[in-house]
């Protein structure tokens, strides 16, 4: 993959490897398996989709830098050290002088089978919703070999969104290479919104990140996962298309894999998925999967009078279709436990839940990607 952006772009005239966009949030969490509601204590650490990619990348032996803001005191000091440590540079940061100056934050609980991670975004009015384009220094758009952002970035309020599409346009007039992930926040924003504006930017773009679920949905593509993926580059100067796919067993094991399709050599590459990998959290992730994908239960959602709330429609079920479904269950289950022999549950599971695969299913499915919920079916 890295072989592939070499080959884009002249790769000996710049500074930076990579530079990125977007906001660093604190992160304060429980020790170990604490819960938000219960715990004294919180460890503090640093995070954010556009941070982590620049921190894996810089893991891999790359220069890298983001672009940010933080307020000019004594917390904003504590990420800008911890972004460091990590060989991330600081080259590129604005400061808050203002009395009103805050970071924004994001309390997150470690998920403990069957409870699943949760996280609370505290993240509005921050120093980084003050950016503006006339600050940020015009040799930033020269400095680095390729620029990365995100749709969370683009979502987060009017100003940071022109702000950027600002920052894209003229990182491609300077010929560095566009970097982008769709990244895809039903809590930030619509599909609508999204694709309305990310098709403005699709032009720049030369590096585009988007999931099959996130293609179909928000783009109203159809077809399979590769002829998607191909659609983008036929209908955009996009030259390259990374799908990443992950499957969920529980909130402490997944397996990651990855698509990524080559436009000019029109050829697919699909990594051998990395099964069963512990997740270990150590407040700052080094990297996000292929520039983080996260995958979501449903989009069906309809906002309320609090921009924060949304209501999820489920589909409906009735007293007697629900009865009947858990009949079938009932019975599936006294049969494996008189036989000992799981395939009846498991066919039974796949009648009565549209949305439940099993892994098996998912690995053995080329190209595509199917959405599993973090949590572990019951019976699988």
């Amino acid at each position: 993959y890295l072989k592939m952006i070499y080959d884009i772009v002249e790769t000996n005239v710049k500074n930076f490897d990579l530079l990125t966009l977007g906001q660093v949030l604190l992160r304060l969490s429980p020790p170990d398996n604490e819960r938000l509601s219960r715990g004294d204590t919180f460890v503090k650490q640093v995070g954010g989709a556009e941070l982590n990619v620049a921190v894996g990348a810089a893991l891999l032996g790359l220069h890298t830098g983001v672009i940010s803001k933080l307020p000019a005191h004594d917390i904003g000091s504590f990420m800008k050290g911890k972004i460091r440590s990590f060989g991330v540079s600081d080259d590129f940061f604005m400061y808050d002088q203002s009395s009103s100056a805050r970071v924004g934050i994001y309390y997150y609980e470690n998920g403990a089978y069957p409870r699943k991670p949760k996280v609370i975004y505290d993240r509005n009015h921050s120093s980084f919703f003050s950016l503006d384009i006339d600050e940020i220094p015009e040799e930033v758009y020269t400095a680095s070999k390729c620029f990365h952002t995100t749709g969370i970035t683009l979502a987060l309020n009017e100003d940071i969104r022109e702000t950027t599409i600002e920052m894209i346009k003229r990182f491609k007039a300077a010929g560095t290479l566009v970097s982008f992930d769709v990244n895809f926040r039903g809590n930030l924003w619509t599909g609508d919104q999204a694709r309305e504006c990310i098709l403005r930017i699709l032009p720049y773009v030369d590096i585009f990140f988007c999931s099959e679920d996130t293609a179909r949905l928000t783009f109203l593509k159809t077809g399979t996962a590769r002829e998607m993926m191909k659609s983008f580059t036929e209908e955009f100067p996009i030259s390259i298309v990374a799908s990443t796919q992950r499957i969920v067993h529980s909130p402490k094991r997944h397996t990651f894999g990855s698509v990524i399709y080559d436009a000019a050599r029109d050829e697919y590459y699909e990594e051998e998925p990395y099964r069963d990998i512990e997740i270990v959290e150590t407040g700052l992730r080094p990297g996000e999967k292929l520039y983080e994908e996260l995958l979501i239960a449903s989009r069906n959602l309809e906002k309320t009078g609090n921009g924060m709330i949304f209501v999820e429609h489920q589909p409906p079920v009735t007293p007697e279709e629900l009865e009947r479904k858990l009949t079938l269950l009932n019975d599936a289950l006294e049969k494996t436990m008189r036989t000992e022999d799981v395939s009846c549950i498991r066919e039974v599971l796949h009648r009565v839940v549209p949305t439940f695969h099993e892994p098996e299913e998912v690995n053995r499915t080329q190209g595509e990607t199917v959405e599993i919920p973090e949590q572990e079916p019951a019976c699988s």
